[in-house]
């Protein structure tokens, strides 16, 4: 596979996490830790069944627990705070700053071996952030509010969880994609677990409700793992975390479309930021 073909099989992952603030709202009133935990049981079950197709159940014997344990704790930490951050703060908002990944992740990729940041990852970056933040200021329906700031802390804190596990994934080149599955059937053991520790259940309350939950299962998260652990260990890492920046505009125009966000001006000063920003660093990478 060639770093192009990767960096291309990533990218479907921004597509397919367009959706998942829509899917996420759609769940609702299904709490965090259960979404977690019936979530990761589809995309989970769907990997085991395609690395056994495969024959790659071997494989999995042969990696390490703290490989396990470090790909357990990113899907989980993710979801569980973005999931949380959705419920308690307006979807649109708070899924535009859980999207300050793609910016992290840039500015990350430079402390890989034999990755450094040149004048247009910076710039892009820049541009990327301008237009998340014009996103987040104008586009918004209810304005910013009090009551929201735990919201914000923590898809601000999602941001910092997923930027951290995809740049350090890089670290772990040789561990098999199907190893994902694994990350995602011990992700819904410990949702599960929590759940009934914290949580009141709530299960979806209507049909729309259960294929909101299949849906994010089967796509956002379940196939998006596989194809962005194959982007970031063999496709062009700075590429992939800059090009992400179509994600939270991506996402912003469903929750438009869907009527859950009200459209604005600043959608468009903030598409031709963050477009432009994506084509700088890609241009910046293309020319190292």
């Amino acid at each position: 596979m060639t770093r192009t073909h990767a960096t291309g099989i990533g990218f479907v992952a921004v597509l397919l996490w367009a959706l998942l603030a829509l899917f996420t709202v759609g769940s609702a009133p299904t709490p965090p830790l259960l979404l977690n935990a019936l979530c990761f049981s589809i995309g989970g079950t769907l990997g085991l069944v395609w690395t056994w197709a495969t024959g790659g159940l071997s494989q999995l014997r042969e990696i390490p627990w703290t490989t396990y344990l470090f790909g357990t704790i990113g899907l989980f930490g993710y979801h569980a705070l973005y999931f949380s951050a959705l419920r308690m703060a307006p979807a649109a908002e708070a899924g535009l700053i859980a999207y300050l990944w793609p910016l992290l992740i840039v500015l990350l990729s430079g402390l890989l071996p034999g990755e450094h940041l040149r004048i247009g990852h910076l710039i892009g970056a820049c541009l990327g952030f301008a237009g998340a933040a014009v996103i987040i200021a104008g586009g918004g329906s209810s304005g910013f509010q009090a009551e929201h700031l735990p919201g914000y802390a923590l898809a601000l804190l999602c941001a910092l969880t997923w930027s951290g596990y995809s740049v350090l994934s890089r670290r772990l080149g040789d561990t098999p994609t199907s190893s994902v599955a694994v990350f995602c059937v011990a992700t819904a053991v410990a949702s599960g677990l929590l759940h009934i520790a914290i949580e009141e259940t709530v299960w979806p309350e209507t049909i729309l409700g259960w294929g909101s939950v299949i849906a994010l299962g089967l796509g956002p998260v379940g196939l998006a793992f596989y194809v962005w652990d194959i982007g970031v260990k063999q496709g062009d890492i700075q590429i992939l975390g800059t090009s992400s920046y179509a994600a939270p505009l991506l996402s912003t125009l469903v929750l438009v479309v869907a009527g859950i966000a009200a459209p604005s001006w600043g959608l468009a000063i903030a598409a031709v930021l963050i477009t432009g920003g994506a084509t700088i660093a890609a241009r910046a990478s293309m020319r190292r």
